[in-house]
């Protein structure tokens, strides 16, 4: 049987792909190969029968969507799954019901059961999905996580050997990345870092953005997944491209969220309809697909979480500690950073990162 597990990956080059998506509801792998190897010029890939050194292998795969019964010689993909938050568990129901054959775990047990419920099988720890599985995608929370699931006790790494994959999905810092890297490769598996540029929304939509590095065969095999799951991926080159390129996106986003938390509040204060607000911004050079899903519920005080605003901060601390490697001030996203922080202890954590407002109104209710 194929096997195939699947964690975050890493950008490796500055070429940019098409946004073409690939439903594999009814598409075999060998198809959904030769539809990804026409969004850019690559290295011919031929996923029944990869020689070459480090190159996964497995046969074509099929979902059994179709009424007509695949070709015997067709064997559905293995594909593991590690973490199943917010983000993790849309990713992999997406896998599931494209007719994976995906294998779970997550740290409370209780989160796997709807997957489970689908059709997925479940593993005890990370190091059990990773051997029995060809490619491991894995969408941690942060660091730390990252770090332990991959890397610690029964990790994912224990599981590894050549000929099979890691992607990392989670939004991790370089080092991270790279710490990860070396211990996955040093089995004589490959390494793909891939952060997701999106939400919860674009997670249940299969509408997320991969910013890939690392292992380029890996990436070209993982492509149909990505597909899966995304609209669009870019291979960045090296391990510690895709979290650097996450870790700017997520700066750039949280700032913009603080400024238009401002905004809102000041267009109040003068007397002015903050509904009114929101609709002029969508209609100008300024218009963001964030602020008219956002604004809307934040004039109401409310913030149904998509992205928690503990993991908006976590970033921002990560993109500040990357400026300052490269000795690049960044003010407007340090006092940002600030601001968030105010939120977290305000009880905001899981909150929508939306709920920085909230930081905000306390400021002004201080001095009045």
């Amino acid at each position: 049987m194929a096997k195939i597990l699947m964690l975050n990956s890493s950008c490796c080059s500055s070429q940019i792909l098409s946004p073409h998506k690939t439903t594999i509801s009814s598409l075999s792998l060998s198809k959904a190969m030769a539809m990804c190897s026409s969004f850019c010029p690559r290295t011919p890939f031929h996923p029944r029968a990869i020689k070459h050194q480090n190159s996964l292998q497995f046969k074509a795969f099929s979902t059994h969507a179709s009424s007509t019964s695949p070709p015997k010689d067709e064997t559905p993909a293995r594909i593991g799954f590690l973490g199943l938050g917010i983000m993790g568990s849309p990713m992999a129901q997406n896998l599931i019901k494209s007719g994976c054959d995906v294998t779970v775990w997550n740290r409370t047990k209780s989160k796997c059961d709807p997957l489970i419920s689908l059709g997925a099988k479940y593993k005890s720890s990370p190091e059990e999905v990773a051997a029995s599985c060809d490619v491991t995608f894995a969408m941690l929370a942060d660091p730390e996580s990252a770090v332990d699931v991959a890397c610690g006790k029964h990790g994912a790494a224990s599981g590894m050997s050549s000929g099979k994959g890691y992607v990392d999905v989670s939004t991790v810092d370089g080092a991270t990345s790279k710490l990860i890297s070396s211990q996955i490769r040093s089995t004589g598996a490959l390494f793909l870092e891939a952060p997701v540029s999106g939400s919860k929304k674009p997670a249940e939509d299969g509408q997320l953005i991969f910013l890939t590095a690392g292992d380029k065969s890996l990436y070209e095999t993982s492509a149909p997944f990505l597909d899966i799951m995304g609209k669009s991926r870019f291979y960045l080159g090296d391990v510690g491209n895709g979290a650097a390129m996450k870790l700017v996106v997520n700066m750039i986003m949280g700032s913009m969220m603080a400024s238009f938390s401002e905004g809102l509040l000041l267009s109040e204060k003068v007397g002015l309809d903050p509904s009114v607000l929101v609709e002029v911004i969508s209609q100008g050079a300024i218009s963001a697909p964030m602020y008219s899903m956002k604004g809307p519920s934040m004039v109401q005080s409310l913030y149904p979480t998509a992205f928690p605003l503990k993991h908006q901060q976590k970033d921002l601390r990560l993109a500040l500690g990357l400026a300052e490697s490269v000795s690049q001030p960044t003010p407007i996203a340090a006092a940002a950073n600030e601001l968030y922080k105010v939120a977290k202890s305000h009880g905001l954590s899981d909150q929508d990162f939306s709920a920085v407002i909230e930081a905000l109104k306390v400021r002004l209710q201080q001095r009045t």
